[in-house]
């Protein structure tokens, strides 16, 4: 028979009851001290003395587009994987077998495979990798309503309410979930479970792949202390920078300080930093997040300096991206340029508009004027990652239009004249 609790809320009823030890392959009840199961003798067992009450979740798919490649081709599946392609392109993602060998996402082409000569390089194949993407998201959304993507391959989860439902903890739900992803969709998933979010992301990455850990509050905050304060999610390198010259180098500095006085140096951020150091995150799982950036991107097959050449490319872009933003009814008010130099450095600006817009020429004008102040003689080069490419993008708040969508209009010569109402 196997542990169970019933965790009380303050003067109610218990509403939280189930074991603190399962198996994650036949799913029966054991014991909290088990090391193999009982039932069907496999070690991978979750346990956690929290665990009935655990109900956020983070599901990762493992190595998501290397995967997918392996489940197409099994010839392929005791050997190195890279998604990418050109010599100077950049890794898309790579395979657990290729990550031994040093192989990171966004490491250019020529590094990997100096790393990996012998991994088999597939260039990415979207359109299959969101086809799987959506198959994943459906199972996800049969299990709770409150499922709120982040990208094509992970997703936070809210099971709080639904024990009833599946006649079990949320913890066994999300364990036959990633059971049968695996058989019947064929890749792995890891999943991290806690009380919020913050927590969740984190437990998601303890186990990898095919991993499954839960983390409570109070656990968390002795694992986070000796983190560099940039482990906290939304701290880049100027921020952490910034922290570190005010001495808080750790995440544990940040537990020691106090709150108020963190809100005196940094504001908002400061409050926000000295509630995740604590493991605190109020954050709720929001169901129909919607696209918060639409953009596209080019890879250059050669190093490119010429401004009339990279404005060409960035008409296009800005085309692609208009397209999109008409077919969905929707517009941004923010609008975004990435570049890369030859050394590989990445450049990001972006600027705001007055006034949502759909249109490829207001798109262009904005991003062309961005672009002329970056050209200064560095050559770009080719760039296949899908977060670190050269792109033009929006981004803004869903803006919905009433009237009909804007389209182009073209001169005889196919250049671009004005946009106007169809």
């Amino acid at each position: 028979m196997g542990a169970r609790r019933a965790v009380r809320t303050s003067g109610a009823a218990p509403v939280f009851d189930g074991p603190l030890c399962f198996c994650r392959d036949c799913l029966g009840d054991l014991d909290i001290r088990a090391r193999r199961c009982g039932h069907c003798g496999s070690p991978r067992l979750v346990r956690h003395h929290g665990l009935p009450a655990l109900a956020l979740a983070h599901i990762d798919c493992d190595a998501f587009y290397a995967t997918v490649e392996k489940r197409d081709n099994p010839d392929l599946a005791d050997k190195p994987v890279i998604i990418g392609g050109g010599k100077r392109g950049v890794v898309s993602a790579a395979c657990y077998i290729s990550r031994t060998f040093g192989v990171r996402s966004a490491m250019p082409m020529f590094k990997a495979l100096a790393l990996c000569p012998h991994a088999a390089v597939i260039r990415p194949d979207m359109a299959k990798y969101v086809r799987v993407g959506r198959e994943v998201r459906h199972a996800m959304q049969a299990l709770t309503p409150l499922v709120e993507p982040l990208s094509i391959d992970e997703a936070f989860l809210d099971l709080a309410g639904t024990q009833r439902v599946h006649g079990m903890i949320p913890a066994k739900v999300l364990a036959r979930f990633a059971r049968e992803v695996e058989r019947d969709i064929g890749i792995t998933v890891s999943v991290g479970l806690s009380c919020n979010k913050f927590l969740a992301k984190i437990a998601s990455d303890l186990d990898k792949p095919r991993g499954f850990a839960a983390l409570d509050q109070h656990e968390a905050r002795d694992m986070l202390a000796d983190k560099p304060v940039g482990f906290i999610f939304g701290v880049g390198p100027a921020t952490q920078e910034r922290l570190v010259q005010r001495g808080f180098r750790t995440i544990a500095d940040l537990q020691r300080a106090d709150e108020v006085e963190l809100m005196k140096q940094f504001s908002t951020e400061g409050r926000r930093l000295w509630r995740l150091a604590r493991g605190i995150d109020d954050r709720k799982v929001v169901a129909d997040r919607g696209a918060k950036t639409i953009s596209n991107e080019t890879t250059f097959e050669t190093d490119i300096r010429d401004f009339t050449t990279l404005e060409r490319t960035l008409w296009r872009l800005s085309e692609k991206v208009s397209s999109r933003l008409k077919s969905s009814d929707l517009s941004g008010l923010t609008i975004t340029l990435k570049l890369k130099t030859a050394d590989f450095r990445q450049r990001t600006r972006s600027q705001s508009i007055h006034a949502p817009t759909q249109l490829a020429a207001k798109i262009f004008a904005v991003s062309r004027e961005m672009l002329a102040k970056e050209i200064d003689g560095n050559r770009l080069p080719p760039d296949g990652h899908r977060r670190q490419r050269a792109e033009a993008g929006i981004a803004g708040r869903r803006h919905r239009h009433a009237r009909p969508p804007l389209g182009p209009c073209r001169t005889r010569d196919g250049r671009f004249a004005e946009e106007v109402r169809k």
